[in-house]
């Protein structure tokens, strides 16, 4: 039924309009320029279909109306789609245009006279003419990544995919010669730190990276290999470069820990810390704490990454010398790690520490209220006994009870004396 009701707005649309299927066109585009030719109520029918109706509508549609159709379907909904259908019809949806998605970012870089010479890349035809020894994917979607893997013969991952820990799944080579690195890098944000997961594949000397958003170390990277010359000569040292960027701006981010936890250090050693201060303390020794894991399981990462390149035996003499320089680079900072793992418990258990000596304040002072009011708890007792008032009974009842209340102030005040002087006593004593 469902099919039967878009066969019938197009052929209502053939008959009426005549409108081309516009091949050659950017989806974006098509769509844009066809809206107010569309039959209308085709989009807003479609969208009210669930995926898997609209995947065998396009199964069974031409080719023509299959494209025809598919320009009427929300750009939220593609990937969702690329999945439903078949490969064949994949192709001929993937085939219709060769612009990418204005949403993503690619760029590919060939040397030009020692140095890194970018390209933005827009269709698959921006890559004609070129001979890239990197090429940076970000914020790509399914469609795109399809795009150019078929132009380059690869079919790339998807970067929110890659969440395996086995060594299998995250460094691999295929039969054809690739070579599959998954890796995380860090982001380090004020407020928020977190690991960024990319994915390398060197295949043909050529790097290619697959990752959502971007990256410190990515932009400092392509700075420098398009300032100096002899940077970089191929895939493989693009890569290596990377992790060796990767390991310093985690170095870097060790150094801004180091200065906020002295700043820390400052509070937690003070004098007096009240409740309020402490509460802060712990949220920013904690930030640190998060911040240094993310540092250690980075730099534990990129240390497999290269392991992996070392035993398998795919540097060469110059390259294998950097790696292993890195290596010892890592080695280093695991030490730094670990001496602020030992910081941070440090400053969190004086805070405790603080909280705890608060809260003990807090007590002592409901503990001198107590002993104070103790004795005139008894006292009050009596006053509020017969036996008090027969002994008063010739005394008129204000006066009685105005010394009474006197006698209990005086009473108060002697307790309070006694327990200062006990503690002083107590003082010189220790």
């Amino acid at each position: 039924m469902s099919l039967q009701t878009v066969l019938d707005l197009l052929s209502r649309h053939r008959l009426g309009e005549g409108m081309a299927t516009g091949h050659d066109m950017p989806r974006h585009d098509q769509a844009g320029k066809n809206e107010n030719k569309q039959p209308v109520g085709l989009r807003s029918y479609l969208a009210g279909l669930e995926s898997t109706e609209i995947a065998e509508i396009l199964e069974a549609l031409s080719p023509d109306d299959l494209l025809l159709v598919w320009g009427q379907i929300d750009d939220s909904r593609v990937d969702e789609l690329l999945d439903e259908v078949s490969d064949t019809t994949r192709d001929v949806l993937a085939s219709r245009s060769s612009y990418l998605g204005s949403a993503c970012v690619v760029n590919a870089f060939e040397l030009a006279q020692g140095r890194l010479r970018q390209t933005t890349i827009e269709s698959v035809e921006d890559m004609a003419g070129i001979r890239p020894i990197w090429v940076d994917l970000v914020g790509t979607t399914k469609a795109d990544r399809r795009k150019i893997g078929q132009y380059f013969g690869l079919e790339f991952p998807d970067p929110e995919e890659l969440t395996d820990i086995e060594s299998s799944a995250r460094f691999y080579i295929e039969e054809n010669g690739e070579i599959h690195l998954h890796s995380d890098f860090l982001l380090d944000k004020e407020g928020e730190s977190r690991n960024v997961p990319v994915a390398f594949i060197l295949f043909k000397d050529i790097l290619f990276s697959v990752r959502e958003e971007e990256l410190p170390v990515f932009r400092l990277q392509r700075l420098r290999a398009r300032v100096q010359i002899g940077y970089v000569s191929d895939g493989m040292d693009m890569l290596l470069d990377l992790y060796a960027a990767d390991v310093e701006y985690s170095a870097d981010a060790l150094e801004e820990s180091y200065s906020a936890l002295g700043e820390v250090g400052k509070k937690v050693l003070s004098e007096s810390m009240t409740d309020e201060d402490a509460a802060k303390t712990l949220a920013d020794i904690a930030e640190e704490e998060d911040l240094n894991g993310r540092i250690r399981r980075n730099l534990l990462d990129t240390r497999r990454a290269l392991t992996f390149l070392i035993r398998r035996k795919l540097l060469s003499v110059a390259q294998l010398e950097d790696a292993q320089q890195i290596m010892r680079d890592i080695e280093s900072l695991d030490g730094h790690t670990s001496f602020l793992f030992d910081k941070i418990n440090f400053l969190m258990d004086s805070t405790v520490g603080f909280i705890n000596i608060n809260q003990n304040r807090v007590i002592y002072r409901l503990t001198v209220l107590s002993v104070i009011f103790m004795p005139l708890n008894v006292i009050a007792g009596i006053g509020g006994m017969s036996e008090f008032t027969m002994m008063t009974k010739e005394m008129p009842w204000p006066v009685s009870y105005a010394i009474f209340t006197a006698g209990m102030f005086l009473i108060a005040w002697i307790t309070y004396v006694i327990l200062r002087r006990f503690e002083a006593r107590n003082r010189v004593r220790r």
